[in-house]
């Protein structure tokens, strides 16, 4: 899934940055759920932060290769905002997503934003995956691979193609070179091996475990091949297995081109405020001749025609940023005034928490982890059929993923992660989610047997619960106080409504958006 680096503009707020268990009545004793104490090999240091006030840091050695235990080990960072009830339900592993974003600060927010009294029952242990972030070695195939201005995303001309196309076999000739050892390690079932190494860190005989968007897909691995070791998994936005990972980035297309049309609509509402037309279809032309005029003349010199798809594919990913992402494009238009765009663009595509690092881990997972198509003629072909029909992120998205058409390394196979031996799992999933779109959900819930889906009807953001929707959220808390699930019927096993969308601010307003504290500062998102 194309993991969009912007949406990790609110990470300078956090940092500067897709089962009927023990029962509910588990026994107060530690020993209820992990090995005797002795046995945890992780030594906690204080590492508080204002936002998490409790948080410590931590750290695990793995194998880089988890069939040769005795050979080279790289290491993990760990974060623990650790339990203070009596009654202790074992550690709740959180994960952002990517592949390839840091989990380090989600436990702190995680922390903070259930239920005190259910929070309290869990040690919340964060975790940056192998490769990212704090965790040695960190990978970083090229830096400044996304620096502006970068080739117009659109291959109108044999010259643009050309361009793109040395970018992108640049970058996996670099991961290549820099990294020949490792990047056969890179990859969702070394990480699922890595999380088992915690749990065993942790002295923990099971684990619960919380995942978002590529999360989900790493949750449902690793219940696959552990599921003895699965006592709770909730997984939020959630990737279509079944679709790793060429397919579902074209799915995320439409799905994308869907939501921009849907921010076209909201501004088509507040024309008073932005004054750019009361007809959708009419704004939105008017955003792609903005767009080509900015690939004639980049804002700033900076914000040339992909950098604004690039500015622009966050409002996909969460409507809070719809405000200022329509004020910069007003200003532009109406007022000829592009300095907003910049900050726009600095806000949401230029600033993220892991960068270079981040992508680098992307794609090392994402090319590593199933077969890309080879030859280039089919991406063209397949590239250019969806370009027709959903044109906002196509291109974009295509070069975003393109190193895996030269990946210096071979492809595994995916894991069918259909399971019928987990305890009761817990998922969410809004019906115009872009990222990872509803059926991905629905696929999900139908290939984990004992599952439940809970439906954001309605909701078009990434990562839904703790994040506002007091529905959700009670499911989520039940769930973790007692392992409840609801069960109805249908496709859904309950729904709850969107939160409303979001109304015009002003300038000052918009710029404080950019640099929101919402849970889309934490999140990595891939898939």
């Amino acid at each position: 899934m194309r993991r969009s680096a912007a949406v990790l503009c609110g990470a300078a707020v956090v940092l500067a940055g897709t089962l009927t268990a023990v029962p509910a009545n588990a026994s107060a004793s530690p020993s209820a759920n992990t090995v005797q104490a002795a046995a945890a090999k992780v030594t906690w240091k204080k590492c508080a932060t204002d936002d998490s006030p409790t948080l410590q840091c931590g750290s695990v050695k793995v194998p880089l290769d988890h069939a040769k235990p005795s050979g080279k080990k790289i290491t993990l960072a760990l974060s623990r905002v650790p339990h203070t009830a009596d009654k202790y339900q074992g550690p709740l592993l959180v994960n952002p997503g990517g592949p390839g974003g840091s989990g380090l600060t989600l436990a702190g927010y995680v922390a903070s934003s259930l239920p005190k009294e259910v929070a309290a029952q869990y040690d919340v242990i964060g975790f940056d995956p192998r490769g990212v972030g704090a965790s040695k070695p960190a990978l970083d195939c090229k830096p400044g691979y996304f620096d502006p201005v970068r080739p117009d995303s659109v291959p109108s001309t044999p010259a643009i193609e050309k361009a793109n196309l040395a970018r992108a076999k640049s970058f996996a000739k670099a991961c290549g070179t820099k990294y020949k050892d490792v990047l056969p390690y890179i990859n969702t079932i070394s990480a699922v091996k890595d999380l088992d190494s915690i749990r065993k860190a942790l002295g923990a005989k099971k684990i619960n475990y919380f995942g978002y968007s590529y999360g989900t897909y790493l949750g449902a691995v690793y219940a696959k091949l552990y599921p003895e070791r699965v006592r709770r998994l909730v997984l939020d936005s959630i990737v279509d297995p079944t679709g790793v990972w060429y397919d579902d980035n074209i799915q995320q297309d439409y799905a994308f081109d869907a939501r921009h049309k849907a921010l076209m609509a909201w501004i088509a509402k507040y024309d008073s405020t932005y004054k750019l037309g009361t007809d959708p279809a009419k704004i939105e032309a008017k955003w792609y001749a903005m767009r080509a005029a900015l690939a004639k003349k980049p804002a700033g010199g900076k914000v040339g025609a992909s950098e604004l798809e690039d500015t622009f594919i966050p409002g996909g990913y969460y409507n809070g940023y719809w405000p200022s992402l329509a004020q910069a494009f007003a200003a532009y238009v109406n007022d000829k005034n592009d300095a907003p765009l910049v900050k726009a663009y600095e806000s949401f595509a230029a600033i993220d928490a892991s960068g270079d690092n981040g992508y680098s881990i992307y794609t090392s997972v994402q090319c590593r982890d199933a077969s890309w198509p080879r030859d280039w003629n089919q991406w063209r072909k397949d590239n250019w059929a969806v370009y027709e029909k959903a044109p906002f992120m196509a291109w974009n998205n295509a070069w975003y993923n393109a190193p895996c058409a030269f990946w210096p390394t071979k492809s595994l196979k995916p894991v069918n992660v259909a399971n019928a031996k987990l305890p009761p799992v817990l998922l969410f999933q809004a019906t115009d989610d872009a990222a990872t779109p509803y059926q991905g959900g629905v696929t999900v819930h139908r290939l984990l047997k004992n599952s439940s889906l809970v439906v954001e009807q309605g909701g078009g953001n990434h990562g839904i619960s703790l994040s506002g929707n007091a529905c959700l959220d009670k499911y989520l808390a039940a769930y973790l106080t007692n392992g409840k699930v609801p069960r109805g019927k249908g496709t859904a096993d309950a729904v709850c409504q969107k939160l409303p969308d979001p109304k015009p601010q002003g300038v000052a307003q918009a710029t404080t958006t950019m640099v929101g504290n919402t849970l889309q500062g934490v999140l990595g998102f891939g898939g």
